[in-house]
């Protein structure tokens, strides 16, 4: 994954959707076959699925989302963009694309989001593959500190208001991939591709913000697994085994979700759709032929 892929479009079909606020979200809908909704991890976009949105698309019809504030999507300053308004969000960009029996796949808040979601439209999920589930913080940016010692420092910053207006202005590519690099194992780092990308959607107006306004909605993160129970579709969890969550967080998530099933892919981290995406795709492909 050294090279950018040559079409970051997949082949498919980019388009907006406008939602009953006026934001808009960036959606990249691919492949044939029922519905599939995937939402991408904090601070990143659908690029970020750039090795694993063909092997979805040859199964599904993919539809790939900029989460609110994200990627390419609208980012309004008004807005507090905490779990339950990217819920929200998902649940009416769901009812708007006429969504139904659904397959959601999430990464880190992507994950939790679609746990959240499944809770709320039970009837509307087939069921939710969740990797890397983010809901376990218990101070600001808890898991991102987790990754490596520049990230802990680098978000310490980012919760001192003051301080944490001045990181954010300065943020670079260098510092960027300092910190999420602290979310890979197998692979040395990010992609530079990948991370320039992120760089500059960094730079568009209001992204320093979305990014600061998001870890401070932590505690919403932690609290969305009070709506786990009302889950009734399957459920697979699946976790690097060096993923920024602990075994005991990972076992607390397992439990309030009904009927799910756990997996640990190895030496593998929290970013594990560019981490590992081949045992990734081997891990789902075997829960798809079982279910």
């Amino acid at each position: 994954m050294s090279d950018a892929p040559t079409d970051l479009k997949f082949n498919g079909e980019e388009f907006f959707v406008t939602l009953k606020d006026g934001e808009t979200v960036r959606v990249i809908k691919t492949g044939s076959g029922e519905p599939l909704l995937l939402m991408h991890t904090i601070r990143t976009q659908i690029e970020l699925f750039s090795e694993m949105i063909p092997f979805y698309a040859s199964k599904f019809t993919v539809y790939a989302i900029d989460l609110p504030g994200h990627g390419q999507s609208s980012i309004n300053k008004k807005i507090n963009y905490d779990e339950p308004y990217l819920r929200a969000s998902v649940l009416d960009l769901i009812d708007q694309l006429n969504l139904t029996n659904l397959t959601l796949i999430g990464e880190s808040i992507g994950a939790t989001l679609s746990l959240t979601v499944a809770a709320q439209i039970p009837d509307k999920i087939k069921q939710v593959i969740a990797v890397n589930t983010y809901d376990y913080e218990t101070r600001y940016a808890d898991g991102i500190r987790r990754g490596n010692v520049i990230a802990n420092f680098m978000m310490w910053n980012y919760s001192i208001p003051i301080n944490g207006a001045i990181f954010a202005a300065l943020e670079n590519r260098f510092f960027l991939s300092l910190v999420m690099n602290g979310g890979v194992t197998r692979i040395k780092k990010i992609p530079t591709w990948l991370m320039k990308m992120f760089d500059k959607t960094g730079h568009r107006p209001g992204y320093s913000f979305l990014g600061r306004n998001i870890l401070k909605n932590w505690r919403s993160w932690a609290q969305a697994t009070d709506q786990y129970h009302k889950i009734k579709s399957p459920v697979m969890l699946i976790y690097g085994e060096n993923d920024w969550s602990r075994q005991a967080e990972r076992y607390l998530t397992w439990k309030k979700v009904p009927n799910a099933t756990l997996e640990t892919i190895t030496g593998s981290g929290h970013f594990l759709s560019v981490d590992n995406p081949e045992d990734l795709k081997k891990t789902i492909s075997q829960y798809l032929q079982a279910n």
